[in-house]
């Protein structure tokens, strides 16, 4: 069986090797560092099944990568998971307005990103 795609997005090499570690055993991974690369990558066949996006980067923050995903015919439809250190309640609230399936803070744990990720795409 053909295993879903997850696009890991974050300006942090130590954060998308991690996630990508808790995730390549179930998962194809690909990487990200930046929003133009994420938007190139999630345009690209096969499009991913969810999206795991920092929300403090430069250049292109996470929130106008999503809001880019949400209004491509193609992209619209992917799940995406803001994983940030922002972890009141409104940048919550935000990640939801956005249209985010779900908010993680950072540091993230294993289990909770693998919860998540499975929940919303097996």
């Amino acid at each position: 069986m053909e295993k879903k795609v997850v696009l890991v997005v974050d300006d942090a090499p130590m954060n998308i090797t991690m996630l990508a570690g808790i995730l390549k055993d179930h998962y194809k991974v690909k990487v990200a560092k930046d929003g133009e690369r994420a938007l190139k990558i999630a345009g690209m066949e096969p499009v991913p099944d969810l999206v795991l996006l920092d929300v403090m980067m430069p250049g292109m923050d996470g929130y106008e990568v999503c809001r880019r995903l949400k209004s491509g015919e193609n992209t619209r439809g992917i799940p995406v998971v803001f994983v940030t250190g922002m972890n009141d309640t409104a940048d919550q609230e935000k990640s939801m307005e956005m249209g985010a399936a779900g908010h993680l803070t950072k540091p993230v744990d294993a289990e909770t990103v693998t919860r998540v990720v499975r929940e919303l795409i097996g």
